[in-house]
């Protein structure tokens, strides 16, 4: 009976160590050494993929920053691994201990932050609408009737119906597993448009077959905080992350950044994405906070 006793103990102690190490990324990494970056393939300058499993952009690089400080707490080198993830499965990713840090294009709101944290925002973005250069469409307004392309499991789908019941017009949604089947669904003709980030739009038309065919038009259609997501009820790997980011901001490295990824030319087909920062931008670097959307519309 006391071994069994002893057996039981030392399983309820491991169980407890596991369940705690699952929600603190600081001891699940130093006792592994290893920690799992989530990234995305095609959401544009912010994380996108270069092929053979290479990853970069501008969250990619603010993510290797926060990992950089994460190995001198854990005093010892971590092996980082890529983890592609789409808009669908990434919360869940990040909830089951997957991925560790998510660094592509997630918009923080109050309904995310039930499930998830976010780092403070590093990136204010506007929801806009990509078309053919020819089409003729310059506003929401002339989408009635036509096919328009956004990604399954964005942010983007609500605004989309948001806004098309607050302009009374009727359109058919068409959707993309992610933002380069998206982008492929008005290159081909089969959407007339193409409603995302205003960053993720830019950066797949820079790298499309033929930028000079598509343009970005029509009205903000919402303005969304876009941050760097962890798991919840991890205040000791959040505040490095925070740390970290007001670090980069304090020191111009942030806003160095941003130019590199947004107006100069950027890899693999050395085209500019041409997003100059915008004042949401700024004061988001001037003042770190991890606000969601929600406060965003309050403006």
């Amino acid at each position: 009976m006391k071994k069994q006793f002893i057996a039981l103990a030392v399983t309820l102690a491991i169980t407890s160590l596991a369940n705690a190490q699952s929600t603190d990324t600081i001891a699940k990494v130093k006792a592994s050494g290893a920690v799992t970056m989530g990234v995305r393939d095609s959401s544009g300058a912010l994380s996108y993929t270069l092929g053979d499993g290479k990853y970069t952009g501008y969250h990619v690089e603010i993510c290797q920053a926060i990992l950089a400080n994460l190995e001198k707490t854990v005093g010892k080198k971590v092996a980082i691994t890529y983890q592609a993830v789409t808009s669908q499965n990434r919360i869940p990713l990040v909830q089951n201990g997957t991925v560790d840090i998510e660094c592509g294009s997630t918009t923080n709101n109050a309904t995310r932050q039930k499930d998830v944290a976010f780092a403070s925002t590093t990136f204010v973005e506007e929801v806009r609408m990509a078309v053919k250069a020819n089409s003729g469409i310059s506003g929401i307004a002339q989408l009635n009737g036509k096919n328009v392309a956004t990604t399954t499991g964005t942010t983007s789908v609500q605004t989309l119906r948001k806004n098309e019941r607050a302009n009374g017009i009727d359109f058919k949604e068409v959707y993309g597993k992610d933002h380069a089947e998206s982008f492929l669904l008005l290159e081909s003709g089969r959407a007339d448009a193409f409603v995302m980030d205003g960053s993720i739009l830019a950066g797949n038309i820079a790298n499309s077959k033929s930028p000079t065919d598509f343009k970005i038009v029509g009205e903000v259609l919402s303005v969304e905080p876009i941050a760097i997501m962890m798991r919840k009820d991890d205040p000791a790997f959040k505040k490095l992350a925070d740390e970290t980011i007001a670090g980069l901001a304090k020191s111009g490295a942030l806003a160095k950044l941003y130019d590199k990824w947004f107006m100069q030319a950027i890899p693999p087909k050395n085209t500019k994405v041409g997003l100059a920062a915008s004042d949401g931008i700024k004061a988001a670097w001037a003042t770190p906070n991890d606000k969601p959307m929600e406060d965003y519309a309050k403006k």
